[in-house]
């Protein structure tokens, strides 16, 4: 009988399971589940994507390209992010593409770090920045954001977490799950902290195309900020292009030199058919992405208005596709309000505890759903919450 505990990694046996997934497998146990868990734009990949890609196998070109990723897409993606969001960065040494924003962030991280370095992470946040910084030998330390601060980063808060040791600080705004996002002022503050340290950031910019009534900023477009900051993005969520696995890392290209090499030896390049359906993407999708974002609005608002009418209480996101309400009133914890929402009304959610201690009385709902999707479960979860006598109206916040 083989010791596999001795055998296998300690590392990776010191690493939890991404919470979210328990749910998820849970709700695949039983019958009539409505999932509101999954972070997937529930929109076709839009049809000039898709016909690029039809295209691309017909003249079976599926082969191995540049480890930077196809020069036509760089420049594409340079494009981009200059008409967008008035960031220029060179195609030829300062992006490369990568298999999906995931591989941008474990890249940038293991870029960056030396073994004992400190990583400040804004949480609420996605499951996966701690694990990462983890694997590379670093240390995560949580950077708690507040619903009072519309779930901001401060610079009171920065400021007090930095030590002699922090290499990084990770922003992810548009926020996963809360929706919050940071404005131009937000980010004032934070770059007058940040900018007599040597103190990298890397922002997760992934959702920056999904804002309602703010355009996206990024901290990359401060002064004395490009030189110190990388930029992930991606395909997946605006372009709704999750399973096609491609995104972008934008950084200076000492950064990208030594990322290329960690990427060539793990990864080699991304798929080229994603690739050359991404040119596509990027010069003609522009209708179709905005067209999705009003949608999205639509749905926001809706069940902004859902559960108002509730009586609970849910921060108005500005951004991505979550909501992120609080279950305080109720005297339950997240995960306790999730399990048995899932038993009783057979609907799925994700605890907010999931993405950092500062979500424990929180959950995280997609609405990357139909509205028909979205009303049903609302109601579910209308009844749930009626059985426990929640009051008519609740102020918190």
């Amino acid at each position: 009988m083989i010791a596999y505990d001795q055998i296998l990694s300690q590392r990776a046996q010191s690493l939890r399971p991404s919470p979210i997934r328990r749910f998820f497998d849970l709700a695949e146990t039983m019958e009539g589940v409505i999932s509101l868990g999954v972070g997937e734009p529930d929109f076709r990949t839009p049809w000039p994507i898709r016909s690029t890609a039809i295209h691309t196998l017909e003249r079976q070109a599926i082969v191995y390209g540049a480890n930077s990723g196809l020069m036509q897409l760089r420049q594409e993606v340079s494009k981009f992010m200059a008409r967008r969001y008035d960031l220029h960065y060179c195609p030829e040494n300062e992006l490369l593409i990568t298999v999906g924003g995931s591989e941008g962030v474990d890249l940038a991280i293991r870029t960056l770090l030396n073994p004992g370095d400190e990583v400040l992470i804004t949480e609420p946040c996605f499951v996966c920045y701690a694990p990462l910084v983890q694997m590379a030998d670093g240390i995560p330390v949580a950077l708690p954001t507040r619903q009072e601060d519309q779930f901001r980063l401060t610079a009171k808060r920065l400021r007090a977490a930095i030590t002699p040791k922090t290499k990084l600080l990770i922003l992810s705004y548009p926020n996963n799950p809360t929706g919050a996002i940071m404005e131009h002022k937000d980010y004032e503050a934070i770059v007058e902290v940040l900018k007599d340290t040597n103190i990298m950031v890397l922002s997760d910019e992934i959702y920056s195309e999904l804002t309602y009534g703010t355009k996206h900023c990024s901290i990359a477009s401060f002064e004395g900020m490009r030189e110190r900051t990388i930029v992930i993005n991606g395909f997946s969520k605006a372009f709704a292009m999750t399973g096609w696995r491609l995104g972008w890392m934008a950084a200076p290209n000492p950064i990208i030199e030594q990322a290329r090499k960690i990427h060539q030896y793990g990864i080699m390049c991304a798929p080229m058919i994603s690739q050359r359906a991404a040119i596509e993407a990027l010069r003609s999708c522009d209708q179709e992405v905005a067209r999705m974002v009003e949608e999205y609005d639509h749905r926001r608002r809706f069940l902004l208005s859902r559960f108002q009418a509730m009586g609970l209480y849910c921060f108005p996101p500005a951004g991505a596709f979550y909501l992120f309400p609080s279950i305080r009133s109720t005297g339950m914890t997240a995960e306790e309000f999730c399990e048995q929402l899932l038993m009783e009304e057979k609907v799925a959610v994700i605890p907010g505890s999931a993405f950092g201690e500062s979500g424990n009385y929180n959950i995280r709902i997609s609405y990357a759903y139909s509205l028909k999707h979205l009303a049903e479960a609302a109601d579910r979860i209308e009844r749930f919450l009626e059985r426990r006598r929640l009051p008519a109206q609740n102020t918190e916040g």
